[in-house]
């Protein structure tokens, strides 16, 4: 192959990589704006490939492409907003709570009632804050919500974010450009309407001044009045975020910023007692850890006397953490046993619990 069909495929592979590019941008869903500025971004980089520039440029250019047509523009999941079927879906998974599931319910009923008022398919939820004690449900309650709702449900670890760039984004022109948390949770998402959980924003920087940035962040995303035109630094585009659920749940609301307190329903939940513990543990935590394990009910049986020294073998917790390792414990054990061939069937009493649980308490 001599210099001159050499330079011809070399052309005819670049238009073909450039017409897959704007095809892309042509049959995505993506702003007709921000699809004639990729466009005049994709007209540059030609004019640069007779330059020896194209493969750096190309490589930018189509992981920016790819990210902003992964955008889920303009989609939108069906609220299911029937109250009955809401609070069967929150009884399934949360035991109790019914202060918390009556506030909850109420807000659903809003919600349905502005959509019936605006003729809409599409409506803004509040900003719930949930806030108590570590293991008392927080999370697994915002989970719940979102099931109930019909929407798909993303979780964010607040407490794990390093930077401000993790949430907001990375700028493209950076080599490690991408976007942040919030875009990359509509996209996996695939709507832009799912519950975006915050979990434990009281703990996204030990650094003060590092933490009223995420508080100045947090206000824009979770701000009615500033969210409709959330910017990525990597997208540099407007994105709405007003359809999206959040819940924010917190330990305390002590290093939360005033302003953003201002923007959130805060909702408290508080300590479990030992008879609520007993009925999460039975009708809950252990027949889902059982299935887990493979054990059924013809191998173990805990009678009703041994699960209080279940629910407090070592003192007071104020959540279900401890219970579930408890129960993993347990469940372990007697997997052993079953498969070693030394019983059929273990039942667990008030006499040979605390045998059956690991002082160390490490879950699996």
């Amino acid at each position: 192959m001599n210099n001159t069909q050499v330079q011809n495929s070399f052309s005819f592979q670049i238009q073909d990589d450039i017409n897959f590019l704007i095809n892309k941008v042509h049959n995505s869903n993506t702003p007709d704006d921000l699809k004639e500025e990729i466009l005049r971004r994709i007209a540059r980089m030609v004019k640069t490939a007779q330059f020896g520039g194209f493969s750096a440029e190309y490589e930018s250019v189509t992981k920016y492409i790819d990210w902003v047509t992964s955008i889920p523009w303009g989609k939108y999941t069906e609220d299911r907003l029937d109250l009955v079927e809401v609070k069967k879906i929150l009884d399934k998974h949360n035991y109790g709570m019914e202060r918390v599931k009556d506030r909850v319910l109420e807000y659903i009923s809003t919600m349905k009632l502005k959509m019936e008022m605006e003729h809409s398919n599409i409506v803004r939820g509040p900003v719930m804050c949930f806030v108590g004690l570590q293991g008392i449900g927080k999370t697994s309650f915002a989970k719940a919500i979102g099931e109930a709702l019909g929407r798909k449900t993303i979780r964010i670890a607040m407490g794990g974010l390093g930077t401000t760039q993790e949430l907001r984004g990375k700028p493209k022109t950076s080599p490690d450009g991408e976007p942040g948390q919030i875009i990359k949770g509509l996209i996996k998402a695939g709507s832009m309407n799912p519950v975006i959980i915050l979990d434990e924003i009281d703990k996204v920087s030990g650094n003060a001044s590092l933490r009223s940035d995420f508080m100045a962040i947090l206000l824009e995303i979770l701000d009615p009045e500033q969210n409709m035109a959330f910017r990525d630094h990597y997208i540099d585009y407007p994105v709405d975020l007003s359809a999206v659920f959040f819940i924010c749940t917190a330990n305390n609301l002590g290093t939360i910023s005033a302003a953003l307190l201002d923007r959130l329903e805060v909702i408290r939940l508080y300590s479990y007692t030992d008879e609520e513990k007993v009925m999460i543990g039975k009708y809950y935590v252990l027949p889902q850890i059982m299935k887990e394990l493979g054990l059924t009910n013809e191998m173990m049986e805990i009678t009703d006397d041994a699960w209080i020294t279940i629910v407090r073998p070592l003192g007071y917790d104020s959540g279900i953490r401890q219970l579930k390792r408890n129960l993993y414990s347990i469940c372990r054990k007697i997997a052993k046993i079953i498969v070693l061939g030394k019983a059929k069937k273990i039942v667990i009493t008030p006499n040979n619990a605390k045998s059956f649980i690991d002082e160390s308490g490490d879950m699996v």
